[in-house]
């Protein structure tokens, strides 16, 4: 064992101290005690402890006696007031008894009529049950019989028999208790699915029915459609010609149209107002479906099937045109088409929401997407005016008749606007192949009009009269069968031209139909008459004359064309008078006038040909000229009497002149043909005399233009056989060296040329001969022409 050091004692005391103070703290907090029974019995001193522990328990057993003898001294006290209570109890018994056996005794009769009430409200309310359910089941059935009555009544009343069943279900469903009778119930549950499941059906099984016939109705309402626009059309243009004379005096825009939109809209709307309210169809069943679909809360599924099937109906709509041409198949694909949008606008309108405007605008995209595609695959196919211009009318009437009812045609109208180029071509072809026709079969004779209706139809109708007073009849005009021909396919053109750039070509219609107008009357009209003339085409003197007469009428029918299409759309004549452009078939009229004269100078050549009678070394002049000379003349006045009667004065002036300086030419050239070798003084007095029968016939024909200067004329005439009379008085003069003088022969022999007269110088034997014999010689150096002249 260790030895204890001395030290350490007081030291223990302390700790000891320390712990016991621990230890009553943990007893009195109750704490665990374990740590300081290890730790004692570690230390090996546990008595400290365990005496620790026993004066706590004496000082707890202590406590314990003092509060029990508290609660002894409490529970004494408590006996005794519970005893002085039990004295209390016991009288106050007596006197509940008391009160007992009293109310026992008052309350008997009161119980006895309590207990007959009850048992009379148990059985009322028993009553009143019974009764209550019997008006319910009563009820019930009556609404069960109400809905058998509507089905039975046709599809009709199907909504009427689905509020009886809604009845019926809702009372079920919402009821306070179930129905006393489960029979009842179970059929009335099992019946109100049955009712709506066949309402369901008889109204689907409707509404297929009138899909099928709206289809089928739809073309005939779209064809109804577009021929209220077609006469609402007619009406406007009839207005517009009743109207005309207001035109003139309705103030002009900048590009000279006259500002009748108004006019027109005016007349539009009620047009479109007629014609909307006698384009009803019935959209009962439509309705009733909707309707029914809606009561069926199917209201959502039966907008899907709706689209759905309107969407499948229109793409069969399109297959309208595979199985026949597009030519016949047209108007029933358009009307087709028209007629089921009317439909879609009708139903969106009064639908109640059915379809929406994204909805029909889809479809009306893909309606549109598809006649683009199929006019143009067609129209590029296509070789006939007529047949671009049948499409393209009833096309343009379909989008008038969408528009109407606000859809978009833009696309349409400019599908129509991309082919005006093609139609005007096939319509130039097909009027270029009537033009040359016409040509062809013409003779070029006069145009014979025996009846006034003729010339109505001939003349006033294209505005070539020349005069506003009626001729008498039989009348013989101007002109060939030709004019009115190629005025009347010229009219047909600018009618066709209009009808198309007004209903379908867009843009400017007046300024695109002076333009088509321009190149029918230079590229066909023009160049097919140019093309016969220079052709010749064994056209006569008499017939060329008459193509020359024709270019005249024509002149004037050209602005018959212009009026006639201005009047067509719109424009007032004082805006056409204002741009008038100049004559378009002038090339063609040139080359007429070409041609005459040619043959006229061919004519007068054949004649001066005879002129190997002349006798050029004859001793006397012949009497009245040689014979050429008067076949000459008699063949100008046969042609000139003629020619005055339908040739304008300034071209018969023209001819003639020009006629003249030919015969002027071709008597210089009778001097200097190489036949003749010799001439004498009596030939020149022959050839004078010629001359002046050529000079009175000129001055007899400048008596015909009284209108314009006659003396202009007459000086014109003489002027064109100038150089056979100048050579002519020089053979005649007794002085011809003066044709060496520079002043005298610019005074008096201007039209002569040296060469010429110096050849036929030589050729002339006269008494002068001593001057002419070195004339030639003389004029044909003209370094030595002054020496000459000297000697």
């Amino acid at each position: 064992m260790l030895r204890r050091q001395p030290g350490d004692a007081p030291a223990s005391a302390a700790a000891s101290e320390a712990d016991l103070a621990q230890l009553s703290t943990a007893i009195a907090a109750g704490e665990d005690l374990g740590p300081f029974v290890r730790r004692a019995f570690a230390c090996g001193r546990p008595e400290p402890l365990l005496a620790s522990l026993r004066a706590a328990a004496r000082d707890r057993e202590a406590e314990i006696e003092e509060l029990c003898r508290a609660h002894f001294h409490d529970f004494i006290r408590a006996v005794d007031d519970l005893r002085s209570l039990l004295a209390d109890a016991d009288a106050l018994k007596g006197s509940l008894s008391a009160s007992h056996a009293v109310l026992l005794s008052s309350a008997a009769p009161l119980l006895a009529s309590l207990e007959s009430f009850l048992a009379a409200r148990g059985l009322a309310g028993n009553l009143s049950s019974a009764l209550a359910s019997s008006r319910r089941c009563v009820r019930l059935l009556a609404l069960a019989n109400r809905a058998n009555a509507h089905l039975q009544g046709g599809n009709h009343n199907l909504y009427l028999a689905l509020r009886a069943v809604d009845a019926i279900d809702r009372d079920l469903a919402s009821g306070p208790e179930p129905l006393p009778l489960p029979t009842l119930r179970r059929m009335l549950l099992s019946l109100v699915p049955a009712v709506r499941a066949h309402a369901e059906r008889e109204i689907s099984r409707e509404f297929s029915d009138w899909m099928v016939s709206i289809r089928a109705a739809s073309r005939h309402l779209g064809q109804v459609a577009i021929g209220r626009s077609a006469a609402a059309r007619q009406r406007q243009e009839e207005l517009r010609s009743k109207h005309r004379p207001l035109e003139e005096c309705i103030t002009l825009d900048d590009d000279g149209v006259g500002d009748l939109d108004d006019f027109a809209a005016a007349a539009a709307t009620a047009d479109v107002a007629d014609g909307a309210a006698a384009a009803s169809f019935d959209l009962t069943p439509l309705y009733r479906a909707m309707h029914i679909h809606h009561t069926l809360a199917l209201g959502e599924r039966f907008k899907k099937y709706y689209l759905e099937n309107r969407k499948l109906q229109l793409t069969s709509d399109f297959d309208v045109i595979a199985a026949t041409p597009f030519l016949e198949s047209h108007q029933v694909f358009f009307s087709q088409i028209a007629g089921f949008f009317i439909v879609e606008d009708r139903v969106f309108r009064t639908g109640g929401g059915l379809t929406s405007r994204p909805d029909v605008d889809a479809l009306w995209d893909s309606a549109v997407a598809k006649m683009v595609s199929v006019m143009e695959d067609n129209f590029s196919r296509m070789q006939t005016a007529n047949h671009l211009l049948l499409i393209t009318d009833y096309a343009a009437l379909l989008s008038a008749t969408m528009r109407r009812y606000g859809y978009p045609v833009g696309m349409l109208l400019d599908v129509l606007a991309r082919h005006r180029d093609k139609y005007h071509d096939l319509l130039l072809a097909d009027c270029r192949r009537q033009v040359v026709e016409a040509l062809a079969a013409d003779k070029f004779d006069q145009m014979l009009m025996r009846k006034e209706y003729e010339y109505s139809m001939n003349v006033l109708a294209f505005g070539i009269q020349s005069s506003d007073i009626t001729p008498a009849f039989p009348y013989v005009a101007p002109f060939s069968c030709t004019v009115p021909d190629i005025c009347r396919i010229v009219r047909s053109f600018i009618e066709d031209s209009v009808s198309f750039m007004a209903h379908g070509g867009g843009g400017d219609t007046y300024a695109a139909v002076k333009k088509y107008l321009g190149r029918i009357l230079s590229e066909v009209v023009d160049a097919s008459i140019q093309k016969l003339v220079d052709s010749g085409g064994g056209l006569s003197v008499s017939q060329a004359m008459q193509v020359a007469a024709n270019m005249s009428v024509m002149e004037r029918a050209c602005e018959f064309f212009t009026g006639h299409a201005a009047q067509l759309c719109g424009v007032p004549l004082r805006a056409v008078e204002r741009g008038r452009r100049d004559f378009p078939l002038r090339k063609s009229r040139d080359a007429a006038e070409a041609l005459l004269l040619r043959l006229l100078r061919s004519k007068v050549d054949e004649f001066m040909g005879q002129s190997d009678g002349v006798t050029w070394m004859a001793d006397d002049p012949p009497a009245g000229g040689n014979e050429y000379a008067n076949e000459v003349t008699i063949y100008l006045e046969t042609l000139t009497s003629t020619a005055q009667q339908i040739l304008p004065l300034p071209v018969l002036r023209r001819v003639l002149v020009a006629v003249l300086v030919h015969i002027s030419e071709r008597i210089v050239g009778l001097f200097l043909n190489d036949s003749v070798k010799r001439f004498n003084a009596s030939a020149v007095t022959g050839i004078d005399t010629d001359l002046k029968m050529f000079e009175a016939f000129g001055e007899s024909m400048s008596s015909l233009f009284v209108d314009s200067d006659q003396e202009s004329a007459a000086n014109e005439m003489k002027a064109a056989l100038v150089e056979a009379r100048q050579l002519v008085n020089l053979l005649m003069s007794n002085s011809p060296e003066n044709f060496l003088n520079p002043v005298i022969r610019e005074k008096s022999y201007n039209k002569l040329d040296y060469k010429k007269v110096a050849a036929i110088s030589e050729k002339f034997r006269d008494s002068s001969e001593s001057y002419f014999s070195t004339f030639g010689t003389r004029a044909s150096c003209p370094q030595c022409r002054a020496k000459k002249g000297e000697e």
